[in-house]
């Protein structure tokens, strides 16, 4: 069968973004990603070096989405500035597309050994994150727990609300807000102990 016109890697790693966001990680097979782009199976091998490369290929996707957010929300910013747009765009890109973030976890969990490509991208993202805890004075390993601790806060809130997990009737821009606000008090105390 010919390749279908038009069918690339980026087009099938976009059809997998779109199921994934659609209807989660348990929808993601190449048969029902084969059926959603109109060719048979097979033909997904001529793009994507089958279910683990696809995977590979998502969790490069978000880390590098991830990377451009979190940089474009970092410029000109320090200190608490920093900490909130960077929060929030963490927040933003894990709301837009939930099921990709979350593939691209589980993505990362599985490579063995861990490719290069994506290392690099992902170390972009917490460069990004230690030069935003740097500006309260927080490097080494005092600044590796800081960007942890606030990577934990975003993806616990962001996947809870995604999830539908935030029930009650009140407004989850000023909690997230507000939590935030809590992680920057923590990161100007633990700058403060340091002096």
């Amino acid at each position: 069968m010919p390749r279908r016109r038009g069918l690339d890697r980026s087009a099938v790693v976009q059809a997998a973004v779109d199921l994934l966001n659609a209807e989660g990680a348990q929808a993601l097979t190449l048969n029902r990603l084969a059926q959603r782009l109109g060719v048979q199976t097979p033909s997904l091998y001529n793009h994507i070096d089958g279910l683990p490369g696809l995977y590979r290929e998502l969790s490069l996707l978000n880390a590098r989405r991830l990377g451009d957010r979190l940089s474009q929300a970092a410029v000109g910013k320090a200190g608490a500035d920093a900490v909130m747009a960077v929060a929030q765009a963490y927040r933003e890109t894990i709301k837009e597309s939930p099921g990709l973030y979350l593939a691209s976890l589980r993505a990362a969990g599985a490579q063995t050994p861990p490719d290069a490509e994506w290392l690099a991208a992902e170390d972009r993202v917490v460069h990004v994150g230690l030069a935003v805890v740097a500006s309260f004075d927080l490097t080494g390993e005092d600044g590796l727990h800081a960007v942890r601790a606030l990577r934990s806060v975003v993806h616990g809130f962001a996947t809870l609300e995604a999830a539908g997990g935030f029930g009650l009737p009140l407004d989850c821009d000023e909690s997230f807000r507000r939590l935030v606000a809590m992680v920057i008090a923590g990161l100007q105390q633990m700058a403060g102990n340091r002096r």
